[in-house]
């Protein structure tokens, strides 16, 4: 999305650090970014939710595929360039879509 990022992430050892992720995320972004732009990427805070079953890690995965399509920057799902995930491949994220409609 042009002006926010939805990002759906879980710790993956009892040690992880939701803050910390988020801060370094930002800073490393905000950094490249402002490196070639020339101004600040973000905005001070950030929104989290917990999610605490599968059934609303779905939900809120569908939500997030489908933002670009409610945004009129995608017709479907997969074509938004900026949308998708280091774990799982398109079609395992199309699976669970698909899932919910």
């Amino acid at each position: 999305m042009p002006d926010h990022v939805h990002v759906l992430t879980y710790g993956a050892a009892l040690d992880a650090d939701f803050t910390a992720f988020v801060k370094a995320f930002k800073q490393r972004s905000g950094y490249w970014y402002a490196s070639r732009f020339g101004r600040r990427l973000w905005q001070a805070g950030y929104y989290d939710r917990i999610l605490r079953s599968d059934e609303a890690t779905e939900a809120v995965a569908r939500y997030v595929l489908e933002n670009p399509i409610r945004a009129g920057l995608a017709r479907e799902l997969g074509e938004y360039p900026f949308a998708g995930s280091g774990l799982y491949e398109p079609l395992a994220l199309t699976s669970a879509w698909d899932r919910q409609t």
